[in-house]
């Protein structure tokens, strides 16, 4: 992987980063990183932020533009948009609604299958993240004290999400599905809405 490919990464992982963090972690001159910075904000993929600090001159935090962003988007993006408005010309809302709730059922079975081997939450919650990293949405999980946060950097059908609001819905009832009554799953944090990933806070009901 080239080395603008790595920071192009690592800000869609993991948010805003300094020049002098990403040359510590790429053990390159930190001189070296800013050029590459500077030829990303020239192609309009990466812009920064000065955050002010307490001593000295305030510190640049850079990040992915939404032309950035969307360098990450699926590939197939424009032919699942052009199946969904077939769907809906041939079958109406209700055949679209048809076709999302088959999806949820299909998922929901794939890993409910895959998760049938543990009873425990946390285990439970690795093995999803870890297919949903395998989907293509960078995902990971985070414990918070009695609670865990299972983060999606990346979303893989955000197109076609935001062209039916119903299959980020659908993605939140798998999860609230596999886990039960037990849990709550709450998003807090939504791509389609804007931010920079999609973040599901589990508490015990």
């Amino acid at each position: 992987m080239k080395t603008i490919d790595k920071i192009l990464y690592r800000m869609k992982r993991e948010g805003s980063v300094t020049a002098k963090k990403l040359a510590e972690e790429f053990n390159l001159t930190t001189m070296g990183v800013r050029q590459h910075l500077q030829g990303l904000e020239e192609d309009g993929l990466v812009d920064f932020k000065d955050v002010k600090v307490k001593v000295g001159r305030p510190t640049r935090h850079w990040h992915l533009t939404q032309k950035g962003h969307g360098g990450f988007t699926d590939r197939h993006g424009d032919l699942i948009i052009q199946m969904l408005d077939s769907v809906e010309a041939l079958f109406g809302q209700d055949g679209l609604h048809q076709v999302v709730e088959r999806r949820e059922n299909q998922t929901f079975e794939q890993y409910r299958s895959h998760l049938a081997t543990t009873s425990n939450l946390k285990e439970k919650l690795q093995i999803l993240a870890t297919l949903r990293e395998q989907e293509g949405y960078m995902a990971e999980l985070h414990q918070d004290g009695d609670t865990f946060v299972l983060i999606e950097n990346h979303c893989p059908i955000c197109h076609a999400a935001k062209r039916c609001p119903s299959l980020c819905q659908s993605e939140l009832s798998v999860f609230q599905r596999l886990l039960g009554d037990n849990y709550q799953v709450n998003r807090n944090e939504h791509i389609i809405a804007g931010e920079r990933r999609c973040a599901y806070r589990i508490i015990k009901s």
